[in-house]
């Protein structure tokens, strides 16, 4: 005598598993899946991705010139510029320690070409 058991599901999984494997049977073999669904739209994404990085590649070519121009525009309007005065003052420190260098620099020259002068003779 023996008995036949009925084979029953244990898990959640099993019970989904069962169930795709009937509607396979209805369909003909045939079942779409979550998977396969997400599947399709990674792959949907990944096309638009690589179409938006296309159309990024092409652009720098197209706007260069003109657009780095309004940028530099935009920068210039955002620095602080110094008043005539101030640039007068600065400018003429400059000057004066460009001479006072320029001086100290030919005395030192001066110098050493009198006493190379003397030890060469």
């Amino acid at each position: 005598m023996s008995k036949s058991k009925k084979n029953t599901p244990n898990t959640a999984e099993e019970v989904k598993t069962e169930e795709l494997d009937k509607q396979a049977e209805i369909a003909g073999g045939v079942v779409k899946t979550k998977d396969t669904d997400n599947k399709k739209d990674d792959k949907k994404k990944d096309d638009k991705n690589k179409a938006k990085k296309d159309k990024k590649k092409k652009d720098p070519n197209k706007k260069g010139l003109v657009k780095k121009t309004k940028e530099t525009m935009s920068e210039l309007k955002k620095v602080t510029w110094a008043s005539f005065g101030d640039v007068v003052k600065k400018t003429g420190v400059v000057i004066a320690f460009v001479i006072i260098f320029g001086i100290l620099i030919y005395g030192i020259d001066t110098l050493v070409g009198f006493l190379s002068s003397l030890l060469v003779g």
